[in-house]
Parts: structure tokens; C-alpha cells; sequence
């Protein structure tokens, strides 16, 4: 084992979001704020959500950035100021463009409001480019069924973005993009060659040993500039591995609440919108999340 790593060890941090929804968040950290387009991780769950309990996400708005919301169990309603109407459930990829603006929630569905579920998920935002970052809003699903699925040694791989092991995912991106799901039996071994300048590996639910070095569960590891991923999973039990990647960043970025953005200014008119009821409403939902006391600023 080598006396220096070659990568950067991150440990999530445990964020609030109300209602006792509780998040372990591992970007944005002070000693990395992105991994390719990737600026924001948020593992939740696994959480039982009993009848009566909410963890619902009321309606908020996002400008600069697309969300990439990925299931391993459980199922959320998403509803948006364009009117789609989406539950998302576990396998599939669900990609909402914010571009120049969208409003959305995040609910319990209604087919699930008299029994217990457990929510478990992860969920990115990824950086627009500067070309995009005013683009058109937009929504699409991807469903389970559509993602490409290879079995590399012992290993599943799970393609949900980009190529990999000759395989393609249909989910269109705006950028070069890298987002794996890995699941190793106990004592099995994966090599992914860099498949983008940035990638980083994130264990699930248990640890695993990378390039070399130990990966505690629940912990992000990311790798010198296009540096293969060596993997081990455990002797004694099976483990799950998420791998996000791309090209770096265009141009840095400001992020504030649910905004992302090239410039200061943007934010502080997004925030200026949001308050004054400009970004539009998701229908039939007259809820909405207010913006923090604490403003941005310029």
C-alpha cells in the first residue's frame, strides 16, 4: 500500500432538509467542489417512511444546473412548472434541465400514502456549461428498463450516463458526463480504465478498498486526473459503488440555496424572481419553500 494517496478522501455531511429528512452530502466540500460537471451529491436513506410521515420536498426553483435523481428503492412524485408529472422509481435516470429557470417538487405518491416504503437514492446536480447555462428548461425520464446493464467479471454494471465497457446510456447530457452503478459480490475485483479526465468512486453501504486504499462506507474517494479505478469489494460481504465523472468545469461557479451559476449577479435576480413569485408554479401545488434569511451576496 502506497505511504501517499493518489486521490482525495471525502466524508459526507449530514444536512436537514425539514421534516426530519436527513441527507448525507459529499459535494459541494471545502476540498473539492466538483468532480467533472457533478457539484452537488446527496445520498438519502435508506429511511422507512411510515403512513402520516412527510418527507415531502415542496415546490423551490433551480436556475444553471440539471438534477439527476437515481432510486435504489422507494418512489417520488416529481412535478414541475412544465406541467410533467413523473414518478420516479428505483433503476431509472431522471434528468430535469433548469437552464434559465424551473420550479419543482418532490413528493410522496399517492399510491403509497397508506403504507410503509423505504426512500433510498442518490441525487447530483450537474453544472450547465456556459453556452447552456440560460437554456430552455426541461424534463426527462429515463426508465429502468432503458439503461444498459453488463456483467464485467463478477461485477454489475449499471451504465446510467455516458460509455462504458462498450456500452452507451440513452440519457442525453451537456457534456462529457460519467455516472456508474457498480455492485460487487464479497472478494470481487473491477477495473474501470479512465473513461473521463475526472472520476470519483462513492461507497454505498459498506467499505471497499480502491486503487489500494481503504474507501470507509459512506465516503467518496476522487482520483488524480484520468487515473484508473482499481476495486475490491470485502471477503465478507457484497458492496455497491457509485462512479460520477466528466470533463472538469468549463468556468467556475457560484452556488447559493438552488441556484447555480457562472455570475453573482444571476443569482442574486434569481433570488430576486423567486421572491416576487416570477419563476413560475407547479400546478395544482400552492405550496413553496421560502428563500433562506440569509441572501446572497454579489
Amino acid at each position: 500500500m502506497s505511504d501517499t494517496p493518489s486521490f482525495l478522501p471525502l466524508k459526507g455531511q449530514a444536512k436537514d432538509l425539514g421534516g426530519g429528512f436527513t441527507v448525507r452530502r459529499l459535494l459541494p466540500a471545502v476540498q473539492r467542489t466538483a468532480v467533472g460537471p457533478f457539484l452537488f451529491f446527496d445520498h438519502f436513506g435508506p429511511v422507512t417512511v411510515a403512513p402520516g410521515e412527510s418527507h415531502d420536498v415542496r415546490p423551490h426553483p433551480h436556475i444553471g444546473l440539471a438534477t439527476v435523481t437515481y432510486l435504489f428503492s422507494g418512489a417520488i412524485m416529481h412535478r414541475d412548472s412544465l406541467g410533467y408529472v413523473q414518478q420516479i422509481e428505483p433503476g431509472a435516470i431522471n434528468w430535469m434541465t433548469a437552464g434559465r429557470g424551473i420550479v419543482h417538487s418532490e413528493r410522496r405518491p399517492e399510491n403509497l400514502a397508506d403504507r410503509p416504503y423505504v426512500n433510498h437514492g442518490i441525487q447530483l446536480w450537474a453544472a450547465l456549461p456556459l453556452a447552456q447555462e440560460e437554456a430552455d428548461p426541461s424534463f426527462v425520464h429515463t426508465p429502468a428498463a432503458a439503461i444498459p446493464q453488463v456483467r464485467v467479471g463478477d461485477a454489475t454494471v449499471r451504465v446510467l450516463i455516458g460509455d462504458a465497457f462498450g456500452h452507451s446510456s440513452p440519457v442525453a447530457t451537456s457534456s462529457r458526463t460519467l455516472y456508474l452503478d457498480v455492485q460487487m459480490p464479497a472478494g470481487a475485483t473491477l477495473e474501470i480504465p479512465p473513461l473521463v479526465p475526472e472520476m470519483a468512486v462513492y461507497a454505498v453501504d459498506a467499505p471497499a478498498d480502491v486503487n489500494g486504499q481503504a474507501l470507509a462506507s459512506q465516503s467518496m474517494l476522487v482520483l488524480e486526473p484520468s487515473q484508473p479505478l482499481q476495486l475490491a469489494a470485502p471477503a465478507e460481504r457484497a458492496v455497491r459503488l457509485m462512479v460520477i465523472g466528466g470533463d472538469p468545469l468549463d468556468a467556475p461557479r457560484h452556488i447559493w440555496w438552488n441556484f447555480v451559476s457562472s455570475r453573482k449577479e444571476r443569482i442574486v435576480q434569481a433570488a430576486r424572481d423567486w421572491d416576487n413569485d416570477a419563476m413560475g408554479q407547479v400546478p395544482g401545488d400552492a405550496e413553496r419553500i421560502p428563500l433562506p434569511e440569509r441572501r446572497f451576496k454579489a
